[in-house]
């Protein structure tokens, strides 16, 4: 809202200066979001002196005038009668933006140059007066700024006011603060009406409320003889000072009491209304109405609409009809004055997509006892402006009359909340400031009534932030919590996931946030069979969409889908990871089982496309690569990977999947000697190739490999204690082995058979080569190890590497019904 000073100096004296006073509003609740003076565009406007008049050669009522400005002379085209030499007028240079928004630009007119222009009074928004050019003291000097030469200063402030402040939606409003700020007083202006002429209102016009809910309250008053004419000139200032249009008396004047009292009013040319009355009532359905800006609108039933006997002529708080405005030929006027209800005005505005001065008030609510005060200064300019006559009497239809609000409140409770240290008569004082009356109850209570214009306030702790800004927040002291100094650690949990999350990025791959809502039927698309634990499936009650009614089950789906979006887009080569929980049901009315989980996925190409490496798509050991770098990085050495069952396989190839175990801990999972059973007590996860038919229910045609791990099972392996070893002293020395073995025995059994042997001088042992083919008999299959012994003691000699390396030959060829190769 637009405040200018020089407004607001006629209610209350302004002793502080500019900045002071805005940063005081501020530090009140009311932030001045800018400060501009309202005569800065006269910057461009100085003083000329006319140092030549001579007439336009093309045109009989033009003069060329040759203009000094202080340095220099500008040739001007004039067609003031009035421009004479020697005259001081102020020039308005190209550029310049003139009250009425127009914009003064160099031109050509009738062949002659002119590089400004002479103004007139009312050109310069200083007066009324538009016969000739404004002549100016010939004291002034010449080439000064026209706003400095005249003392022309009117800062404006722009104040941003909260919705629950429609009280200060006025300049009376914002005087009221500037008041309680000074510790002065407020002066409202005089209201002295007579006592009207002629017959009693009553038996001229009536209100007739149909809707009290929406309109608890309607006052009117009608002034007859009214002339039609330009407001004089102090009220088109005052509207100007805060952005309005000056129209006519009338006009002008309704928009002046709303700017001064917060009160927004309505004039009907009286002539216009059928039956000379007043109905309020709610539109019906579907009904047209065509609004002051000339626009049709389409009401609905819930909308209020001011009518006269006949049809409607106002959407009631909002704008005015067309068919009832004040024009030039008007004479008699009756002026409304109402108090609407605020939700019912909001409404209608949004759904119109009507916001007007008055609908921001009135949806913000207005002082509902000042609507005949406001209705009375209104009514007294007109009668001194307009020249009319006041009809006796007035209408004031009131069938939900509103009560005074008396709040009670306790100081002690007041300053614990607050944190300040005020006693009684200085928090009565506080809200006396602002026109609270205060009645004492005891030393601890005091009980207050609310003044009508302050709708905001209802309760007691209204009244505390009332006194917090009036005491001023600044004033408030500091304090810290009470509250023990040590930091928590963060949760573990979070570390971990942190740590996986870096890992997994640092290996390439982006991160994945999907919904934790799914389709309903995922599990269909993910091929799981109907005993499988991901089936217990937790419906949500209100899902958003089809696509988000159940809970997920799976990260997997999740993956998929983001892999669709990316091909749909064109991006191929894709490597992404997801950490988050699934939920598993235990019945619509329970909390499910939540699992965290770590899925990644990856499609296309192995490597970006480069100059120094060949295409070649990415495939299972990829994939697998990944999951044992994890493990690695998470130093998880006793880890496996296993042949999936094929009827174990659901969203996963058969013979392209492998699970993925691990030892809980040295108490845990004691594996065979014989390797005949599983060695691993917990089960990890599994990676794979995704399974052609889950492919195609998600309608992708390019392979995709994919790996889940369960994040509790792998954060309980890790070592919270770290140990370290000396640097070798001596050298290792390798020795490989080969044998001939069952194809259908996995690598890994071989391994593990090797390190449950517990050689003390065994220090790695890893596969380096598995071949099928020529030489090789059919069935069975050839598998290359190296096994690095190294002695921290000593150079190892060959005789005693030979003896251990016999030792594990002789147990794997036993243990595995092996042979060395021919």
């Amino acid at each position: 809202m637009k405040v200018s000073l020089s407004w607001l100096k006629v209610y209350v004296p302004i002793e502080k200066e500019v900045s002071e006073l805005a940063e005081a509003l501020t530090m009140a609740g009311l932030e001045v979001e800018g400060i501009s003076d309202r005569y800065d565009y006269l910057d461009t406007v100085p003083v000329g002196r006319i140092v030549k008049v001579r007439p336009h050669p093309d045109a009989d009522k033009l003069k060329l005038c040759e203009v000094d400005v202080g340095g220099r002379v500008i040739s001007v085209v004039c067609g003031a009668p009035n421009a004479k030499e020697n005259m001081l007028v102020p020039l308005a240079l190209p550029g310049t933006v003139l009250p009425d928004a127009s914009t003064v630009r160099q031109s050509v007119i009738r062949g002659q140059n002119s590089e400004g222009m002479l103004c007139s009074e009312a050109e310069l928004g200083l007066g009324t007066d538009k016969s000739g050019l404004m002549i100016l003291d010939a004291s002034l000097r010449v080439g000064d700024k026209l706003n400095r030469a005249l003392k022309l200063s009117d800062p404006v402030f722009e104040v941003s006011i909260t919705p629950n402040r429609s009280d200060c939606l006025s300049i009376l409003g914002i005087a009221r603060e500037v008041a309680a700020i000074q510790k002065t007083r407020v002066s409202y202006p005089d209201i002295c009406l007579g006592a009207g002429s002629g017959a009693d209102i009553s038996e001229v016009t009536s209100v007739t409320i149909e809707s009290p809910d929406h309109c608890p309250r309607y006052a009117a008053r009608l002034v007859e003889n009214i002339k039609i004419a330009p407001s004089p000139f102090w009220l088109q200032e005052r509207l100007m000072s805060v952005g309005l249009r000056p129209i006519n008396n009338i006009v002008d004047i309704t928009n002046f009491v709303m700017m001064e009292t917060g009160q927004p009013l309505h004039a009907f040319d009286f002539e216009q209304l059928a039956e000379h009355r007043i109905v309020v009532r709610t539109a019906r359905e579907g009904e047209p109405f065509t609004t002051l800006d000339g626009k049709e609108r389409v009401l609905t039933s819930n909308m209020l609409m001011i009518c006269d006997g006949k049809k409607p002529v106002a959407v009631g708080g909002v704008m005015g009809g067309l068919n009832s405005e004040i024009e030039d030929s008007t004479t008699n006027v009756l002026i409304e004055s109402a108090y609407f209800d605020p939700v019912s005005i909001r409404k209608t505005a949004k759904k119109l997509g009507l916001g007007t001065e008055a609908s921001h008030r009135f949806e913000r609510g207005v002082d509902p006892m000042g609507t005949v005060r406001a209705l009375d200064r209104a009514a007294q300019l007109m009668v001194e402006f307009g020249g009319g006559k006041l009809v006796k009497g007035l209408i004031d239809a009131h069938p939900r009359p509103s009560s005074e609000k008396k709040i009670a409140l306790s100081v002690k409770a007041a300053n614990r909340l607050l944190g300040i240290s005020l006693n009684r008569n200085q928090m009565e004082d506080l809200l006396k400031s602002v026109e609270f009356t205060v009645e004492t109850s005891d030393e601890d209570t005091f009980t207050s009534t609310v003044p009508s214009f302050r709708v905001d306030v209802s309760r007691p702790q209204d009244l505390m932030e009332e006194i917090a800004r009036l005491s001023g927040y600044e004033h408030i002291p500091t304090t810290f919590p009470l509250m023990p100094a040590e930091a928590k650690m963060p949760m573990t949990e979070l570390i971990f996931r942190e740590r996986i999350k870096d890992l997994m990025l640092g290996f390439g791959f982006t991160e994945a946030i999907t919904y934790s809502f799914t389709h309903h039927l995922s599990c269909d698309r993910l091929r799981l069979p109907a005993d499988d634990p991901a089936r217990r499936v937790l419906h949500v009650l209100n899902p958003l969409t089809e696509e988000q009614s159940v809970m997920r089950t799976s990260l997997i789906s999740g993956l998929l889908e983001t892999m669709q979006y990316n091909i749909a887009h064109q991006v191929r080569d894709i490597k992404v990871f997801e950490a988050g929980k699934i939920f598993l049901s235990k019945g619509q009315d329970k909390l499910p089982d939540e699992i965290e989980m770590l899925a990644g996925l990856q499609t296309g190409e192995r490597f970006d496309a480069s100059w120094h490496s060949q295409k070649a798509d990415c495939d299972f050991y990829d994939m697998k690569g990944v999951v044992e770098a994890i493990l690695q990085s998470l130093k998880i050495k006793e880890a496996r990977f296993t042949l999936m069952p094929d009827n174990v396989c659901s969203y996963t190839k058969p013979g392209h999947t492998a699970r993925i175990f691990a030892y809980a801990n040295a108490d845990g999972g004691k594996p065979d000697p014989e390797c005949k059973n599983e060695i691993f007590a917990i089960e990890l996860g599994q990676v794979g190739e995704v399974h052609p038919e889950v492919l195609r229910n998600y309608d992708l045609k390019q392979k995709a490999f994919i790996f889940e791990l369960k994040l509790k099972e792998l954060g309980s392996l890790i070592s919270e204690i770290k140990q370290s070893k000396a640097i070798p002293k001596y050298p290792n020395v390798s020795r490989d082995i080969t044998i001939i073995v069952n194809k259908d025995i996995e690598s890994a059994r071989l391994l593990e058979s090797v390190r449950l042997m517990k050689e003390p001088l065994m220090e790695d042992l890893s596969l380096f080569a598995v071949y099928e083919g020529d030489r090789i008999p059919a069935g069975n299959k050839s598998v290359s190890f190296r096994i690095t012994y190294r002695s921290p003691d000593e150079t190892l000699e060959d005789e005693t590497v030979n003896a251990i390396h016999k030792r594990i030959s002789d147990r794997l060829l036993n243990t595995f019904d092996a042979a060395f190769p021919e």
